[in-house]
């Protein structure tokens, strides 16, 4: 199999529309990690990603009578850039199919290179339904994103160049993975070539598609993917780089979307480039695997996949950032209701610089506080807080890892309201585009009475609501059912313990 797949990739004409993009020495990462750390920056390409070197290699390999009848794709992302700018250079017409959620600003780069855009559906499922119809009626060619041998192979050049640009030893490669094209294509060229360098995935914690088929032995697919790292946002690894990867594929770490925003940062600050959240993320499995094993004096390389973000994410990004690199804690403390107890407070803390306080006076009760404290790298010194607080007297809650006090409660501390019963607490995400959020209230009906609302939309393709609303206890099962079958994705919070300190009514 590996034969195969190394006479493809020394055959791939990439260098037609790809560029040979640099390996950089990450000066300041390897300073903070004891390790020679290198970034294949990818984001350099004339498409901001790696895809446009599989969407090439594909596309050149057909027929003269294929290329006559074009080519299709369903994309929201990369892949779609990729195979624009490739038929552009080969003078073919493409066709993308993209839901109506996708970015603008990724559908007016695949217009500007010729591709005709069609948007259907809120989801990659519709598009891709709509594609797969357009092939059967009209015999267009469809392009995959990553289940192709030719794909996997153009992707493998990414490797190939690596390994010539870095001579000397490493330890490892780390590689993002979304539906496997690119893990593929650089697994496969580098056990053939240094079979002593570890190759090692990298995933979302939610949407850890190979992970779980390695584990199983066989591809699964997922019950749902998270969508902040929306370019690996896959539910099952593709058919063919799984056949590579079982065989191939030293491990998978996976990270979290804090830990993925800390690395758009350390890219950042080594670079001055942006990634986009799936482009960051080999960097941010890199540092989970350095933290974990302590390994040091080594040689890692990684990929810088893509640079396609919407710039409205970064403010979601850098407010992220602080708890990804570990250097913010966010606590809930209880202060009695009386004069000088902020003083007292502070003092607590030991100078230790604050990066949010936010407290509303609720009458007869005692106050709650929502606190950003800033923190070394030190991963203890988050407890430390905790338990010198603690020993002084003070009720406190450490918040760091709670999503809803990270995404809405921080923005919406503001006192508990009085007399609101039989609240209970929902956290939602749905597709967002004009008219999104009247369809989502239109589509709860008016049956139960909404006491609480926080939404936010940060230029993604999904925005988050959390929503109190009235419904007695009996009624549960009904608000549920009514729930399911709207069909946007939710979440109970009722005993969530951000909304049992902050908002919960009294």
């Amino acid at each position: 199999m590996l034969n195969r797949y190394i006479r493809k990739i020394l055959d791939a004409r990439v260098y037609d529309v790809a560029i040979e993009s640099p390996l950089t020495h990450a000066a300041q990462l390897s300073s903070r990690f004891n390790n020679q750390i290198y970034l294949k920056r990818e984001d350099m390409q004339p498409v901001f990603s790696f895809k446009l070197r599989g969407a090439y290699n594909r596309v050149r390999q057909l027929s003269e009578q294929e290329r006559e009848q074009g080519v299709i794709a369903a994309s929201a992302g990369n892949h779609a850039q990729g195979l624009a700018l490739a038929a552009m250079k080969l003078g073919i017409k493409a066709t993308i199919v993209m839901p109506k959620t996708t970015p603008e600003i990724k559908v007016n780069s695949v217009r500007a290179r010729g591709a005709k855009v069609v948007l259907i559906g809120d989801a990659f499922d519709e598009a891709s339904a709509y594609a797969q119809e357009q092939v059967k009626k009209k015999g267009m060619i469809y392009v995959p994103p990553y289940d192709d041998e030719d794909v996997i192979a153009g992707q493998g050049t990414v490797a190939m160049e690596m390994l010539m640009q870095h001579s000397a030893s490493a330890h490892a490669v780390f590689v993002p993975v979304g539906g496997g094209g690119l893990i593929a294509g650089m697994a496969a060229y580098i056990k053939y070539v240094r079979p002593e360098v570890k190759v090692i995935g990298v995933e979302p914690d939610d949407a850890a598609c190979l992970k779980a088929a390695l584990a199983a032995d066989r591809r699964v697919v997922l019950d749902e993917v998270g969508i902040f790292a929306d370019g690996v946002a896959v539910r099952q690894i593709g058919k063919l780089p799984f056949e590579v990867a079982r065989e191939c594929v030293d491990e998978v770490v996976t990270v979290s979307t804090d830990e993925i925003c800390a690395a758009i940062k350390d890219i950042f600050d080594d670079t001055r480039a942006i990634a986009e959240p799936a482009g960051a993320i080999g960097v941010a499995g890199l540092k989970r695997y350095v933290d974990e094993t302590g390994i040091e004096n080594e040689n890692l390389l990684t990929v810088v996949s893509g640079a396609n973000i919407n710039f409205d994410r970064l403010r979601y990004i850098s407010e992220r950032t602080e708890i990804g690199e570990k250097r913010e804690a966010i606590l809930a403390v209880t202060l009695p209701e009386e004069p000088g107890s902020y003083k007292s407070f502070i003092k607590a803390l030991h100078k230790r610089n604050i990066t949010e306080f936010n407290y509303r006076y609720a009458q007869g009760y005692d106050a709650q506080v929502f606190v950003g404290v800033q923190i070394s790298k030190d991963g203890n010194e988050r407890k430390h807080i905790v338990d010198e607080l603690r020993a002084q007297g003070y009720a406190v809650l450490d918040m760091t890892d709670n999503e809803i006090a990270k995404l809405h409660i921080r923005h919406m501390v503001g006192g508990r309201a009085e007399g609101v019963g039989s609240e209970q607490v929902y956290r939602f995400e749905f597709p967002e585009r004009p008219g999104a959020l009247m369809k989502f209230l239109t589509s709860l009906g008016t049956k139960w009475n909404i006491s609480m609302f926080h939404y936010r939309n940060h230029g993604a393709a999904y925005s988050r609501v959390l929503m109190g609303v009235q419904v007695k206890p009996e009624e549960t099962g009904t608000f549920q059912a009514m729930l399911d079958e709207v069909g946007f994705r939710y979440w109970d919070e009722t005993e969530n313990e951000a909304y049992q300190l902050f908002l919960r009514g009294k």
